[in-house]
């Protein structure tokens, strides 16, 4: 425990000895305040981990490369997670340029999740490019997940479908 003096030989001394109990006291609390909570910690998953293992409570985030000017986009899609199981916790972007986001720079985009209830279920990433999905926005999936119509140089549509990433969650 700290403890302070006051000098009683000027009024600048208690007043300075008066602000820094007052600095004293608010700094030493009962220890009683309510904070975050910090027993929930999030668990970064890499990409190509397809089979996950989460305890009720559990959270965990997978971070994925996008870019809007190439129309590079990723989307949660069917089948989505059964929500006694595992739950969408939603979606963080961060630039790849920094704080600040430079024109036709990528982005990281970070889906979040929390295992909810004992079970397994799954659910799909769609990883949409300009040449393998048509009718897409960085916030609308595509109509459909085949090769978009965008005919290539030599006149005939693309052969590429969307890449989909199907993920298995287990909570115990």
């Amino acid at each position: 425990m700290r403890t302070a003096s006051i000098s009683r030989g000027s009024r600048g001394g208690a007043a300075l000895a008066a602000a820094a109990l007052l600095a004293l006291a608010t700094g030493c609390g009962s220890g009683t305040d309510e904070q975050a909570d910090d027993s929930t910690s999030t668990t970064s998953r890499a990409v190509n981990d397809t089979s996950i293992t989460a305890e009720p409570g559990e959270r965990f985030t997978l971070t994925v490369d996008q870019n809007a000017s190439t129309r590079e986009y990723w989307y949660l899609v069917d089948p989505e997670p059964d929500s006694s199981v595992l739950v969408s916790r939603g979606q963080d972007h961060a630039s790849d340029s920094g704080d600040e986001p430079a024109p036709g720079a990528g982005r990281k985009l970070t889906f979040a999740f929390e295992a909810k209830g004992r079970g397994t279920t799954r659910f799909t990433l769609l990883h949409c490019t300009f040449t393998t999905c048509e009718g897409n926005t960085s916030t609308l999936p595509p109509r459909t997940t085949g090769p978009a119509a965008t005919p290539t140089a030599s006149g005939a549509p693309p052969a590429q479908a969307p890449e989909r990433i199907t993920y298995t969650v287990t909570v115990g």
